[in-house]
This record gives structure tokens, C-alpha cells and sequence, in this order.
């Protein structure tokens, strides 16, 4: 039997928002989306503070430097929103 392992590359290609959501395309050919409303930064950041991102962390981070946001994949995938600020 013959048994292939799948080669996955977590680090990020592109990086957009729309007006609800923040898209991440990453190296290996996936899309991540999730509500913007997760990240309340970035959710109350304006078009263009949004658009200026650099990649950190090796690839595997965004950071957004106009409103101190970072962001990483591994988050993305796991699906984890920013924790509530009391």
C-alpha cells in the first residue's frame, strides 16, 4: 500500500478584507475566512489601515502596524477568535 503524505504549507500568500470578513490565502493553496467582527481591531479599523499588513513571524503571522493587530495562522486554523477584553 502506498500511503502519500499531504504537504502543507501554513504560511501566508495574501491577505484582504471585506466589508465583514478577513481572507487569508496561504502558500499551499488554501483560503481562510472568518468574520471580521473576531477581531475587534481590525473590525473597527478603517479600509486602509487594513490594507497595510506585513508578514511576520516566518510567514505564519500578520501584523497590521497602523493599529497593533497580529494575527497567526495557526490561530486562523484553529478558528479562535481574539479574547474578550474585559
Amino acid at each position: 500500500m502506498n500511503i502519500s503524505a499531504k504537504i502543507t504549507d501554513e504560511r501566508v500568500a495574501d491577505v484582504r478584507c471585506s466589508d465583514d470578513s478577513l481572507i487569508v490565502d496561504l502558500m499551499d493553496g488554501r483560503t481562510i475566512s472568518v468574520p471580521l467582527a473576531w477581531y475587534p481591531r481590525l473590525h473597527s479599523a478603517t479600509a486602509d489601515q487594513r490594507s497595510h499588513w506585513k508578514i511576520a513571524g516566518g510567514g505564519y503571522g500578520i501584523h497590521w502596524p497602523d493599529i497593533d493587530e497580529d494575527l497567526s495562522t495557526e490561530g486562523l486554523l484553529r478558528g479562535a477568535p481574539a479574547p474578550k477584553v474585559a
